[in-house]
């Protein structure tokens, strides 16, 4: 870690709330989104011209049984001051595209489908990678070991999706023929992220949005059997307008990195700094270190780098917030790219309780209740 980040590492964790507790939490973004459907599936988009544009469109796919049955096994293999296991928060959607009734509609409209409506199809069609999975991530939730929360209806931009999907788009199309969604070229003639479900770029696309969260958290009770009360946009970018009806809509907490540009709605940029303790206008859970274990953006020994961050957060009396993302996790497409990062999440673990035998492993909505109640 190099002093310029050693440095911003102490400065975040020095304001807001703080408590003499060692909380860990880990809050992981994007389960229960497709992205890449199968490695051949891959080798088809390859084949057609459309390359993987990050690590993401690389290795990230729906969660398998043995992806759960692998991260499982790791989170449990490490005790708490309580005798509980390390949980994870996955911060995920109940809503996938629907493939099927798409192309039986000449892709001319966009369908979704429920998350388990997803997995019993993709039991029948490849049972050896998904036959059991839901029933294993219930089992998961009913453990202690899951406590999922809302990252939006979809895990990508409607707008940015129904325009290529209007014009018939041959990329989208040859995604769609393989059940998938991923980077495509076009994406960069938009200025909204395209999996950045919340972002805009005329005030017109904000109007929709209000009602595609309130239908997805109602989708989200009928998925994972409870209300969310924590709510993570994917890539971040929401609009301050709906910010104000977040509360309205049943949620509690949004969960927010440290530092963001927010777009206004006339088009200007805000930086916005948040700490924990702060409501502006819901109470703020705020994510303090990274994780991405399979990724080298900031170091190659995401162990010893994460320690120190938990280590600085700790030693100004603020919970260990470690976000993270499922792709880390993922082995559908590499089994490679799993057993890094479940090895690194493993050895992560044992240093943590070893280091701290007075460590709690806990969720987003119980750090919320400790915080704010």
């Amino acid at each position: 870690m190099n002093w310029r980040y050693t440095l911003v590492s102490h400065l975040k964790n020095i304001p807001g709330w703080k408590t003499g507790r060692k909380l860990i939490v880990f809050s992981v973004d994007d389960y229960g989104n497709v992205r890449i459907a199968s490695r051949k599936a891959s080798d088809e988009l390859i084949k057609a011209g459309i390359k993987p544009a990050s690590h993401f469109d690389r290795f990230d796919s729906l969660e398998t049984h043995e992806d759960l049955e692998a991260l499982f096994e790791v989170l449990s293999s490490v005790k708490d001051k309580h005798g509980n296991p390390a949980v994870f928060t996955p911060y995920a959607i109940p809503c996938n595209i629907s493939f099927e009734a798409m192309a039986d509609m000449g892709n001319s409209i966009y369908i979704n489908e429920l998350l388990p409506v997803t997995f019993e199809k993709l039991s029948a069609e490849d049972p050896g990678a998904y036959e059991g999975t839901w029933a294993l991530w219930k089992e998961g939730i009913e453990k202690g070991l899951m406590r999922p929360q809302f990252h939006g209806r979809e895990h990508f931009n409607l707008y940015v999706f129904n325009d290529l999907l209007s014009k018939q788009n041959k990329n989208l199309l040859t995604a769609l023929q393989h059940h998938s969604y991923v980077s495509l070229p076009e994406h960069k003639n938009y200025r909204q992220g395209w999996t950045s479900a919340f972002d805009f770029e005329t005030i017109d696309e904000i109007e929709p949005m209000a009602d595609i969260i309130r239908d997805g958290i109602s989708k989200f009770e009928q998925v994972y059997g409870y209300m969310p009360n924590s709510f993570t946009p994917p890539a971040r970018n929401f609009p301050v307008s709906i910010e104000q009806k977040l509360s309205s809509f049943g949620l509690d907490y949004f969960d927010m990195p440290v530092y963001q540009n927010r777009m206004l709605e006339n088009g200007k940029y805000r930086r916005e700094i948040y700490k924990l303790g702060d409501r502006k206008p819901l109470p703020v859970i705020i994510r303090n270190i990274p994780f991405e274990p399979t990724t080298k953006n900031l170091t190659s020994d995401w162990v010893n780098f994460t320690l120190k961050q938990i280590r600085t957060a700790f030693f100004w009396g603020k919970p260990a917030h470690i976000s993270s993302h499922r792709v880390n996790f993922s082995g559908h497409i590499d089994l490679n790219n799993r057993k890094e990062g479940l090895d690194m999440l493993k050895i992560l673990l044992q240093k943590i309780v070893r280091t701290w035998p007075d460590v709690e492993f806990i969720s987003v909505e119980q750090l919320g209740r400790i915080v704010y109640e």
